[in-house]
Formats: C-alpha cells, sequence, structure tokens
C-alpha cells in the first residue's frame, strides 16, 4: 500500500505540471498587461485547465501509472472519467466530485493498462486486443464507478465536508498542522498526495465563465478562480522557500570549517537559490534530513508556523507551481496583502538562522565532506554507474523518477550502499521497502531515469 500511494503521489506531479501555464494565462489576462480581446483570450485558455482539473488527473495520473507511459492508458483515464461523470449526473444531477473522480480514474485506468495491454484475444476480435483493450475495459469499470458515485458519493462528499469544517474551524491551527505534515512527508513521497487534498478539494467557490455557474474546488483552483477568501494553504510557504532556508543556508556555510566552506557555498549558493526563485525545496531539505533529521523536524514545524502566521495576517497569495519569486511576482495582483508576505519572510529567516545557527553549535554537523554531494561521474557513463550501483540490469524491475527523485523498484535494495549512490551525485537515499529505492539527485533526475531506461532496452 506504500509503494501504491507513493506511485499515485509521483503520478500526480504529471497534471500539476500543467498548472504553472495555466496560472500564467490566468494572470496575462487579468486586465492590466493586455486589455480587450486578448486579456479575455488569455483569461479564457487559463480557465480552460483550471476548469477541467478532473480530465487533467485522469489523462496525467493513467499515463504517470502505466508501466510504460503510454499514451493509450491516458486516453483510457479520459474516457473513463467522462463516462464516470455522465453517469453519475444522470443518476443524481447534484453530485460533483471534483478532482477525485479524475483521480479515481486515472488510478483504475492506469492499472487495467498494467494488466490488460499485453491481453491477446480470439483471432476474430484480435484488432480489440492489446492496448485497444485498455480504453473498452477502462469504459466498462467506468459505468460501475459512475453507477456507484452516483447513488453512494454524497456519503462522501459529508465526510469531506465535515473534514474541511474541522480544519477551518481550528484556524491557525489548522493550517499549522497541514504545513507541519506537508513538510513531513517529503522524505516519504505523500506530500503530493495531501497538497491534492487541501489545495483541489477543500472549500467551494462559485464564478461565472462564459456565462455558465462553475465551481471551483480547493484552495489553489479557488485562488485562480478569483475567490478572495482562498490562498490561505498556500501563502505562508513563500516566507519559508523564499526566506527561510535561504537563511538556513548562511547558517549552515557559517557552521561549516573553514577548509569546505568554498564547496559548502557553491552548493548552498545553488540549493538556496533554486528555493528563492523557484520554490523548488527538495535539493535542499535532503543536503541535511539524513544526516540531521531534527532539524528538518525544525523545518517542519517552521513551515507550519510560517502558514498559520500568514492566516493570521490575512495574507491570501497562491502560487501556480511552487511558491518561489517567480510565482509572488506573477500572481502579486491577484494576492490580497502581499506585501506583507515580505516582513514575515524577514522574520522566519532570522527564526531559520538563529535556530540552525544555535543548535549546530550543540550539535556540530559535517555536511559537506569529500565524499557528499559530488559529482564524480561523466554524463556519458552516468546510465551505467547508476545501473551497476544498483545491482545490475538484473536486479532493476521499473525505472521512474519525479522532479528531483530518482525512483526504483528492484528485486532487492537491502545490499546496496549509500556511498555509491552519493558518489554519483546523490543528496539522499530513501528505502521505504527492500524492494524500493529512491534517491534524491536533484533535477537533472528525469534525464538520469531516461538515460537509465535507454541502456536497459
Amino acid at each position: 500500500m506504500f509503494g501504491f500511494l507513493q506511485k499515485i503521489g509521483k503520478a500526480l506531479m504529471t497534471p500539476i505540471a500543467v498548472l504553472p501555464i495555466a496560472a500564467l494565462l490566468l494572470r496575462l489576462g487579468f486586465g492590466d498587461i493586455f486589455d480587450g480581446q486578448i486579456a479575455m483570450i488569455m483569461k479564457g485558455a487559463g480557465e480552460a485547465i483550471f476548469s477541467n482539473l478532473d480530465l487533467l488527473f485522469a489523462v496525467g495520473i493513467a499515463y504517470g501509472l502505466a508501466k510504460n507511459s503510454d499514451g493509450s492508458a491516458g486516453l483510457a483515464g479520459a474516457i473513463g472519467l467522462l463516462i464516470a461523470k455522465d453517469v453519475y449526473q444522470t443518476i443524481d444531477e447534484s453530485v460533483n466530485m471534483g478532482v477525485f473522480i479524475g483521480i479515481i480514474m486515472g488510478v483504475i485506468a492506469g492499472l487495467l493498462y498494467n494488466r490488460f495491454h499485453t491481453i491477446k484475444l480470439p483471432e476474430f476480435l484480435g484488432f480489440f486486443g492489446g492496448k485497444r483493450f485498455v480504453p473498452i475495459i477502462t469504459a466498462l469499470s467506468a459505468i460501475v464507478v459512475g453507477v456507484l458515485a452516483g447513488y453512494f458519493w454524497h456519503f462522501a462528499q459529508d465526510a469531506i465536508n465535515s473534514f474541511s469544517s474541522a480544519i477551518i474551524g481550528l484556524g491557525e491551527i489548522g493550517t499549522f498542522i497541514y504545513g507541519t505534515l506537508n513538510r513531513l512527508l517529503i522524505p516519504l513521497g505523500l506530500h503530493h498526495i495531501l497538497n491534492s487534498i487541501f489545495w483541489f478539494q477543500l472549500g467551494d467557490y462559485e464564478y461565472i465563465q462564459a456565462g455558465k455557474t462553475l465551481i471551483a474546488h480547493g484552495d489553489l483552483s479557488r485562488f485562480f478562480a478569483g475567490d478572495k477568501s482562498a490562498g490561505f494553504y498556500m501563502s505562508g510557504f513563500y516566507p519559508v522557500m523564499m526566506f527561510g532556508l535561504p537563511a538556513m543556508g548562511i547558517a549552515l556555510y557559517l557552521r561549516t570549517p573553514k577548509s569546505q566552506r568554498k564547496k559548502a557555498g557553491l552548493i548552498l549558493a545553488g540549493v538556496a537559490f533554486t528555493s528563492f526563485l523557484t520554490g523548488i525545496t527538495e535539493p535542499f531539505e535532503f543536503l541535511f534530513l539524513f544526516i540531521a533529521p531534527w532539524l528538518f523536524l525544525i523545518h517542519a514545524l517552521l513551515t507550519g508556523l510560517s502558514l498559520a502566521l500568514a492566516q493570521l495576517l490575512d495574507i491570501h497569495h497562491g502560487f501556480g507551481f511552487s511558491a518561489g519569486f517567480i510565482d509572488y511576482i506573477i500572481n502579486y495582483k491577484l494576492a490580497t496583502n502581499p506585501l506583507l508576505l515580505l516582513p514575515l519572510g524577514v522574520f522566519m529567516a532570522f527564526l531559520y538562522f538563529l535556530l540552525t545557527y544555535i543548535l549546530l553549535g550543540f550539535m556540530p554537523l559535517n555536511l559537506f565532506d569529500k565524499d557528499t554531494v559530488e559529482d564524480k561521474t561523466e554524463e556519458t557513463n552516468q546510465a551505467k554507474a547508476f545501473i551497476q550501483a544498483l545491482g545490475g540490469k538484473e536486479n532493476i524491475i521499473q525505472t521512474d523518477a519525479c522532479i528531483t527523485r530518482l525512483r526504483m523498484r528492484l528485486k532487492d535494495s537491502s545490499q546496496l550502499k549509500e556511498e555509491s549512490f552519493k558518489a554519483l551525485g546523490a543528496l539522499g537515499v530513501i528505502r521505504p521497502t527492500n524492494q524500493t529505492i529512491q534517491i534524491v539527485l536533484g533535477t537533472k533526475a528525469q534525464e538520469v531515469a531516461e538515460e537509465i531506461k535507454e541502456s536497459l532496452k
């Protein structure tokens, strides 16, 4: 189950990767950059994505779960979604599952693809065998899902509404819990699942588009639909990613022995600037996650604190990708009280620096020894080196990657040496089970995964 949830978390990144362009298009349609027909076109293009998130999730998750990332799985996910929605709305037109129906049908389509994409039918039905069979069996499954949703989804919806009310009722405490859990789940790769609830399902907002009344679900979707009450579950990430982690980097640098500061400075400057500009924090977090988990716990708690303080200050800001400087500027005019994020960021930077610097004085770390975070591999031999470190071709079952991690399914990972991966540039290694391993490589993870797949052909 843990491995399955990880696969879903990874697959969620495919549809989520589309959101930055949607957010940019909505921003360009705001009216202050372009006006008239051009602004309307930009706004309509952006809203077309946000109003069809369930379809994006169905296609993206099915594609992401398929063994060889085949497009026919995505087609099956789309067909399944359209059928399931039509069925449950025929039974009860008040049912609205939001992105959940996309997630459900995406998972079903992906699993059915993996099970049936090589199926052989009798010769007179041979045309419908193999990959062509996947949309067919998915369509039949979608009818069942639609019927069940039509009659029973209101029970699940009541539970979701109760959960939403409980979280909202907790106010800043609920936001603190979410922010802390968001960081704590990163090592397991399950934070995407948590985010999908808060960003795409929590809370509803009705708005008009082209004369039609639509409903946006979740903090992120509501923010870009124009809901001024949305943004509480996003705005507090800006002070952490733009100010907090870079300040922690300064403290780490000052606590590094002078003989290693040159290398430490180059590494820390790179990961801190990535966090500030884009909001991608994993390369930074995995520098110290395994060596100093207590420091990561402090980071998680401070993230929760930042989100709670942002809500206390009534700051509403959102992002299409992550809480970096780019999103801060692009979505500035859609936000409420965005300037307050700057003094809050300075305050969080002070806390990050002070706590990190003081605690490292009591518990010194050597994060930048000669075997850590150093790429010793020529790119041409990169795939071969990783295959060897993974126990050889015969030990590899499946190769995958998300934004910063190489995700491998192996026959046995228990005998693999972490030092071998660090010598290849890894920032850290996670072993959820004896058959799975995650290697944190930063943004080159996808490139390495493709090279490994090519070498294994």
